[in-house]
């Protein structure tokens, strides 16, 4: 079977194969669930798996896009609700976050298709990055976020895992 991340690959191929590995991950945890399991808090804070796709998606945009000067959605407004991007709109459905989450992700594929890991940016709060930061960070970041949803998932309904199983391939 062949591994999830390439053992001997390139760095940018390795960083971008982890960061979808992890994003997989993200939507494997909704698998199943009802509109009120996506919904439910499941921290003091209000921690929830819909508002945890939400907020990744919107992650997304901003650091393979807006730091690289490339056309984003409208984002949630976190300086009037710095919580818009952590839960659902009024109105807005599970699938939305989930169709977000879809479109972020290929915006930035398309960026991370395109540049070359030195090529620098500049960040949301003014930092000069290069992709090759961006991918670190965000590998960090998705992967931090998979481990919540683990949790969140794990209370839900007792499902655990780390990374959904991969399809069957033809080996001829």
């Amino acid at each position: 079977m062949q591994p999830r991340v390439p053992y001997d690959a390139d760095e940018k191929t390795t960083l971008w194969a982890t960061l979808n590995a992890y994003r997989d991950t993200v939507l494997w945890k909704l698998e199943g669930l009802d509109d009120e399991q996506l919904r439910r808090p499941m921290t003091p804070s209000g921690t929830n798996l819909i508002g945890l796709v939400k907020h990744l998606a919107a992650a997304e945009y901003g650091w393979f896009c807006e730091t690289f000067g490339r056309e984003t959605e409208p984002l949630p407004d976190i300086d009037s609700d710095p919580e818009a991007d952590m839960s659902l709109a009024p109105g807005e459905e599970p699938g939305d976050a989930v169709a977000f989450f879809g479109r972020a992700r290929a915006a930035a594929d398309a960026t991370i298709g395109e540049l070359a890991l030195e090529d620098a940016g500049v960040s949301w709060s003014g930092n000069q990055v290069t992709l090759r930061w961006v991918l670190v960070h965000m590998v960090e970041e998705v992967a931090r976020h998979a481990g919540h949803m683990d949790i969140c998932r794990e209370l839900i309904d007792g499902a655990t895992g780390g990374f959904p199983p991969r399809p069957a391939t033809d080996a001829s």
